[in-house]
């Protein structure tokens, strides 16, 4: 599976070790920065290619590292076709990619330590869409809640 992957400044150096991890299980990480630590980094300048390169198919899917992991899934959930969360369990990261599609997986890495985000990203990357009926009902209810743009504004209005 190809897995994209970004951080920002406080993600940096688990970023690294979950690139080695997911490489080590035979997954093809397309690293999408940084490629050096600067503490200017802000999450949204990486979330968004992580979530970008899953919408549009160059990626199956998307792991992001920042402080707490809530940026960067609030960032990724801005593009069209993500669903990101926040997990720091295995059994929430494998659940929510096997009920509800979930694409990108977000970590705190101020919240949680190396090797349990390794095994976290280990029950995401492993994880698959049940497809049962009750879990596509609700996937597609999800779908059509984002094609109608619940929320957006309109041109001219504050």
């Amino acid at each position: 599976m190809r897995i994209a992957l970004g951080a920002d400044h406080a993600g940096y150096a688990l970023k690294g070790a979950l690139a080695d991890l997911l490489r080590s299980l035979g997954h093809e990480v397309l690293d999408v920065g940084p490629h050096a630590l600067d503490p200017s980094d802000d999450y949204p300048d990486f979330a968004r290619p992580v979530a970008e390169a899953v919408a549009s198919g160059s990626a199956e899917r998307g792991v992001m590292v920042c402080g707490s992991g809530v940026g960067a899934s609030v960032a990724a959930n801005k593009v069209r076709g993500v669903r990101a969360a926040v997990c720091h369990d295995t059994y929430s990261a494998r659940q929510g990619v096997e009920h509800d599609d979930m694409n990108v997986l977000c970590l705190g890495a101020r919240v949680v330590g190396e090797e349990l985000a390794g095994e976290v990203a280990r029950a995401f990357s492993a994880a698959a869409f049940s497809g049962e009926e009750r879990h596509r009902r609700r996937l597609e209810k999800l779908l059509a809640m984002e094609a109608e743009g619940i929320g957006a504004r309109r041109p001219g209005e504050c």
